[in-house]
């Protein structure tokens, strides 16, 4: 095990990767931006470093300051949580050079999985089911133009080497598709500046289901089970849950079934986790993988009781999984609510500013993941979230109540400081939503939630 580990990230997931360190025995280095110096995590490190300004390019990006503060605090391994250089190829070789030890897979791994079309052959390979489409770029208008018309529309034109739910397009008919391809690599280049895209069918009424996997470098693969991710706001996720309502035992076992078998023909090492869209007609069909801890993951840690940021941490280590399949279990129902900065009665416009009142709600099967305090600043430099609100009860309909009982206890304010909070109180109130027939489009609908 190692005795210090660098945690390449802030707010909550740097917390969270914290406390795995200290139950683990191994000590934290913290590094933090000039406007991030007075947070949470600073506070719990064994050293803290300040390694640059409060964008994002020149502190948490900054991969020279961070391998330079690893080296200089003695740290063996970095920790990178999610956003940021976690899923960075060129982060974990330059890591590797500086004999430090990535937490996440190998760098020929990452890049693999990390651009969606090679991701999608690679899977077609492994047989894990696709939506019909291609699993090649596609080069030209025209020719996705004429795989938009044998497949049939819609279609959904995606950035290869997309994320965070931007470089996604759904094109309903053929006079609209060469406006939006164009739209879509423009898009692509100027956020991930790779402008390369493929395209597929696009599924309506899906649902949006998750597997999280985790592998050894012992060729030891167990999956800890799925999560509903379905609402959305722009393509990125609001509320999660596990189990996901209305999978039967089979499509549950299956599901996780193929998603261990892609995962361990690709080489995957560590926690990741594999998407999936599931039809109305039960059927299921894989999306893409993301190569580090997902923000949702509490939600699986609340079913099975496994500390996958733990497991992260043996796996970098060397050492093999704690638990084999056969002694997953999974008990009650979990959900967790995305507590961001932002106006969803102005599109999800982010409103930064300075907590005045921070107030969490607590009591049986209730757990907050945060990052900040009351006196932090939301910075604009950053992603909005505040907090993470996750709940534990013994099925779904107790976790509904219990998760509306929170979000009550929860006081949020600052400035000119909107949340999601009243929006997530709507949502565990909308009849579609509890009776679990929603699906990715749930919130974009005209009886959709209001705040």
């Amino acid at each position: 095990m190692f005795d210090r580990i660098l945690i390449a990230n802030r707010g909550e997931i740097a917390v969270r990767v914290a406390r795995a360190c200290r139950e683990l025995g191994v000590e934290v280095v913290a590094v933090h931006s000039t406007v991030d110096r007075d947070t949470p995590v600073v506070a719990m490190a064994d050293v803290a470093v300040q390694i640059g300004p409060a964008p994002a390019r020149s502190s948490y990006l900054n991969i020279p300051n961070i391998i330079e503060a690893a080296l200089a605090t003695g740290a063996q391994a970095i920790h990178p949580g999610y956003g940021f250089l976690s899923e960075d190829p060129d982060f974990a070789e330059v890591c590797a050079d500086a004999g430090l030890v990535f937490i996440g897979p190998r760098p020929d791994v990452m890049a693999r999985i990390g651009n969606k079309a090679t991701a999608r052959a690679l899977m077609a390979e492994a047989g894990l089911p696709l939506l019909p489409g291609v699993v090649d770029p596609v080069t030209t208008a025209a020719e996705g133009a004429a795989i938009a018309e044998r497949i049939g529309y819609p279609v959904i034109i995606k950035a290869a080497a997309g994320g965070g739910g931007r470089g996604i397009t759904v094109v309903r008919a053929p006079e609209d598709f060469a406006q939006a391809y164009a739209t879509t690599r423009a898009t692509a280049h100027a956020v991930f500046r790779d402008s390369t895209v493929y395209v597929e069918r696009y599924l309506e009424g899906a649902r949006h289901v998750e597997v999280q996997v985790v592998c050894d470098e012992h060729g030891n693969g167990i999956h800890l089970g799925e999560r509903d991710c379905s609402v959305q706001r722009r393509h990125q996720k609001l509320v999660e849950e596990s189990p996901a309502p209305g999978l039967t035992p089979e499509q549950r076992e299956e599901i996780g079934a193929v998603a261990v078998a892609g995962a361990l023909a690709v080489g995957y090492t560590g926690a990741g986790t594999l998407e999936f869209l599931a039809g109305p007609d039960g059927s299921f069909a894989f999306m893409e993988m993301n190569a580090r801890i997902q923000v949702e993951h509490p939600v699986t840690e609340m079913v099975t009781g496994i500390d996958l940021v733990a497991e992260q941490i043996r796996v970098a280590a060397g050492l093999p999984l704690s638990v084999k399949q056969e002694d997953v279990t999974w008990t009650g129902a979990a959900m967790e609510c995305r507590i961001n900065a932002e106006d969803p009665r102005r599109g999800y416009a982010p409103t930064p500013g300075t907590l005045t009142r921070l107030d969490l709600p607590g009591g049986p099967g209730v757990r907050v993941d945060c990052g900040v305090r009351a006196g932090s600043t939301v910075s604009p430099h950053y992603d909005s979230m505040i907090a993470k609100l996750v709940v534990w009860a013994p099925d779904r309909e107790q976790t509904l109540a219990r998760m509306k009982r929170a979000l009550t206890e929860l006081v949020v304010e600052g400035r000119g400081m909107a949340t999601t909070r009243d929006l997530h109180l709507a949502v565990m109130d909308h009849p579609v939503f509890r009776e679990g027939t929603h699906d990715t489009g749930f919130l974009e609908r005209p009886d959709a939630p209001v705040p």
